[in-house]
This record gives C-alpha cells, sequence and structure tokens, in this order.
C-alpha cells in the first residue's frame, strides 16, 4: 500500500515538472524512494513559484533542493526604453520614393535650420530667380552641385521645391571659404548673402547643427558600457582579450576601482558586427575560423551569455551582420541570430536608434543614440579637413561633421538606404545625450555641445583587406561613461 503511494507521488510530480516546462530523467525518478524526500519537492511544485527549481544531488545521494530565480527578460525593465527602432514596412520602392525622400528630409532639416535668428526672413528661391536688382537674401537649400570657378571661388548650386540658385563663396573670405570647403553634396544649409543677378554671394553659411544643451548627470554611480565590432569568426578575432573583459565584467579580475565600475554597470550597448559575416570584403573566406554564419552567431551567444544576466546588452546590426546593408538596418534578424535572442537580457534595436536609459520619477534619463558608422568611410574619403586631422584615427571629428549637419549619412553615395516616403529615418530630430558608433575599429571620445560622442573599439586584429586600404584598428578597447559624473574611461584588455 506505502509503495503505491509513493508511486502515485511520483507520477503526480512527473506530471507537476512537465507542466512547469521540466523533462525527468531516470535518475531522478529512481532517486525518489524516500517518502521524506517527496513531499519537498511536491510541496515546491505545488507552491506555484515563478522560478527555476534545479535539484542537485548531495554527496551523501539525498536530493537537496535549491532554487534559482527566474530572471525576466530585461527588456521589460522599466528604466531602459527603446525610443526608436525603425521598423520595416515592406513594399515595392518606385522613383517617386526616393523623390519623396528627400523631400521629407529637406523639410525635417529646414525646419531646424529655421530656428536660427539669421534665417528667420527666408524666402524660396523662385521668388529671387528673376530678381535682376542688388539686395539682401537668405535662403535654405539642399547642395545640388559644388565646384571651384576658374577665378578660384566655390561655386554652388542650391535648391529647394521651387527652384535652383548658384551661391558663389569668394576665396577673399579666407574663414567662410575655408568652412563652405568641408560642403557635401545634399546636405541642406542656410546661405545669407547679397542677390545680383543670377547668383548670390555668400556672406555666411549656416547648419542646422545643434544648441549648447545642458548636461544631464544621473544622482547615482552608475555605468554604461560601449561594445562594438566584435567579429567573432574571423580568425583575427581576439579571443583572450575578450575572455579578460569577461572576467572583469564578472568582477574577477582588476583593482578595487576596476572592480567597483564592473559592479556599478547598468548597461551594456553594442553597435554592431557582432560577427565576421561571410562575402563581405574579397577572399574574407581564407580569414575566416568559422564559416557558417549561424554557427558564428552560436559562438557570439555563448561568449555574450557569461556576462552576467542582471545587465542588458543593448544590441543594433552593422555590415558585416547577416542582413541588409541599406539603411536604416532592422533589428538582428531572428532567422541567423536566434540565439542572440534566446540570451535573457537582450534588447535589439534597428541601425540607427534612439534608447533612454536611468530614468525615474524625478529624471527623464539620457537618450542614446546608436549608429554603427557604415557611411564614415566615405567622409573620410570626401571631406579633406576629416582626411588632413587624422581621418580613421578621429572618429570623434566625423561624428562631429555629421551631428553638424544633423544627418547620419547627408550625402546621397555615402551609405545605401532604403527611401522612405514618411520620414527620412537617418535625420537627427531629437538631439541625443550620448552618440555611439563603431564600424572604424578605433576608439574615440569626445564632448560636443554637451552630447558624449563615443565610437567603440574592436576585438580584431587587423585583417589583409584593412592593411590595403589603410585601417589601423586599435582593438580591445572599452570606453565605459560614469553617468553621475558624465566622465569617459578607455579600459585596455589588448596590447
Amino acid at each position: 500500500m506505502i509503495q503505491q503511494e509513493l508511486a502515485q507521488k511520483k507520477r503526480e510530480i512527473i506530471r507537476l515538472f512537465l507542466k512547469k516546462g521540466f523533462l525527468v530523467n531516470s535518475e531522478l525518478l529512481n532517486r525518489l524512494d524516500e517518502a521524506k524526500d517527496i513531499p519537498k519537492i511536491e510541496e515546491m511544485l505545488k507552491a506555484g513559484q515563478e522560478s527555476k527549481d534545479i535539484l542537485i544531488w548531495e554527496e551523501t545521494g539525498k536530493p537537496a533542493i535549491e532554487t534559482k530565480p527566474k530572471e525576466p527578460k530585461i527588456s521589460a525593465a522599466t528604466n531602459i526604453k527603446v525610443t526608436y527602432s525603425y521598423k520595416e514596412d515592406p513594399k515595392k520602392r518606385e522613383p517617386q520614393d526616393f523623390v519623396d525622400h528627400f523631400n521629407n528630409r529637406y523639410k525635417a532639416i529646414e525646419k531646424i535650420l529655421k530656428q536660427r535668428q539669421e534665417l528667420n526672413d527666408t524666402i524660396s528661391i523662385s521668388k529671387i530667380q528673376n530678381k535682376r536688382e542688388k539686395g539682401d537674401v537668405s535662403i535654405i537649400g539642399m547642395v545640388n552641385s559644388k565646384q571651384v570657378t576658374k577665378n578660384g571661388n566655390l561655386m554652388l548650386l542650391l535648391e529647394d521645391p521651387t527652384g535652383q540658385k548658384k551661391v558663389i563663396v569668394n576665396k577673399n573670405k579666407p574663414a567662410l571659404f575655408k568652412e563652405a570647403k568641408d560642403i557635401v553634396l545634399d546636405e541642406v544649409i542656410g546661405v545669407v548673402g547679397v542677390s545680383v543677378e543670377t547668383v548670390i554671394f555668400a556672406n555666411n553659411l549656416l547648419w542646422p547643427d545643434m544648441p549648447n544643451k545642458e548636461i544631464k548627470k544621473s544622482a547615482h554611480e552608475q555605468y554604461a558600457l560601449f561594445l562594438s565590432d566584435l567579429h567573432v569568426g574571423s580568425s583575427k578575432f581576439l579571443p583572450d582579450d575578450f575572455e579578460k573583459f569577461l572576467k572583469w565584467i564578472n568582477g574577477e579580475i582588476g583593482n578595487e576601482q576596476q572592480k567597483n565600475i564592473a559592479k556599478n554597470v547598468g548597461c551594456i550597448f553594442i553597435a554592431g558586427d557582432l560577427v565576421d559575416g561571410c562575402g563581405i570584403y574579397p577572399e574574407q573566406d581564407k580569414e575566416l575560423i568559422t564559416k557558417d554564419v549561424y554557427q558564428q552567431y552560436r559562438e557570439c551567444a555563448a561568449l555574450l551569455s557569461r556576462i552576467p544576466s542582471s545587465i542588458p546588452l543593448i544590441i543594433c546590426p552593422g555590415n558585416h551582420d547577416a542582413m541588409r546593408i541599406s539603411e536604416p538596418q532592422p533589428q538582428l534578424s531572428k532567422d541567423f541570430a536566434k540565439p542572440m535572442y534566446d540570451l535573457n537580457n537582450t534588447i535589439m534595436v534597428s541601425n540607427p536608434s534612439m534608447i533612454n536609459i536611468n530614468s525615474s520619477t524625478d529624471f527623464e534619463g539620457f537618450d542614446v543614440m546608436m549608429y554603427h558608422g557604415y557611411s564614415f568611410d566615405y567622409y573620410v574619403a570626401e571631406v579633406d579637413s576629416l582626411r588632413s586631422q587624422g581621418g580613421y584615427d578621429r572618429a570623434d571629428l566625423i561624428m562631429k561633421f555629421l551631428m553638424k549637419r544633423r544627418h547620419l549619412a547627408p550625402s546621397h553615395l555615402s551609405t545605401q538606404y532604403i527611401p522612405d516616403t514618411k520620414k527620412d529615418p537617418l535625420v537627427i530630430e531629437k538631439i541625443p545625450d550620448i552618440f555611439i558608433s563603431g564600424h572604424i575599429h578605433k576608439t574615440a571620445t569626445a564632448n560636443y555641445k554637451n552630447t558624449t560622442l563615443i565610437c567603440g573599439s574592436c576585438w580584431q586584429s587587423k585583417t589583409l583587406f584593412q592593411e590595403k586600404v589603410g585601417h589601423n584598428p586599435e582593438p580591445s578597447r572599452v570606453p565605459i561613461i560614469n553617468l553621475q559624473t558624465r566622465d569617459v574611461k578607455i579600459l585596455k584588455f589588448g596590447q
């Protein structure tokens, strides 16, 4: 009779385990042979705990019950809010979509420019197109073309929805001329000058830029940490350096100050290129140790799973990830990157995206803009001042250049993009507190009008392709910002 009751209780326990999603192996069933053990397990399961209940066996062979709290999916955390992440509206693209896209961009940046006092009285180009008399004017236009005249002056062709107008920037105004040399095609600018027959002689050039904003600081010590460009799967991936990072974030290595920082990391941003991908550049396969992109994501997820699950990982894609290059890029593909979604603490966002962190009832939090940085290559190649001041070694200057233009890729050729008929998702409409990027494999930090600019490092040594194009990566650096002071430190985990 007693044996029948024990058997019945065993069946009931199996049923309860299955109901909670656990499979019971034969070893456990064989050990459930003592009446005093069964009631403990039965009581635990019937309590309806929302937890993972793990049965472990002591050396005596008797079961002991250890309860491990079930960690909620971290994206539900109240102090992390995704305020913008692109969601694609699949449709066939028509030529008119490109027209609408650029019109939307023009209107968005025109609205920003008109907030400037110097451009309060702008008029449309059509109203001055046929005016022959001399007069002061101010206009807003998109740069259609740019060339140097035979006299060495700079001539721009600006257009708005009503027409086109030539603008001359005279070399005899050296400060203005120097600024004008950095103008790129398709950006939207304001011009104040004198209209004389068919041209405007510029006295001032105005960019949408951003005003100085008040610098926000958290009331409590907490850190945000920034990674990018892991390139898992590459033979150039640096596992030893990343292992040091993992040990540090788990509090296993470092001095007291460094361990204190690790203990107070509130979130980690990863700005794209989690894996090396396949077929990204010529002969890439020769530098891949893992040639299956599915396996690359499995390996990446295995590494990231070793970061404490209490720390949210906010992840956007990059140009090496298994998805389209055209921007905005949606969230990482669940088809390829399912292991990343299976992690308990990942928050997937698009490239670009805006995330608010550390908000509370009496603090609005920090707005963090993430952009992988695929357009950076174009501006290093095309803008003399960026190239002469360090090029790829000065990501902070590239980021300032784009912030000044309030657009992440103002030139048509600077990135592949998807035309959006409702708005241009690459316009920087809201000024972030922190702007994070990656892509160029070299850390840089700066403050631009109280916006913290941070370009992440990488975890990959120099590839043959980078050697050919002149990249000099500086891997295994981790920028980290103290949200209480807004100071940025760079932790070094490699040579």
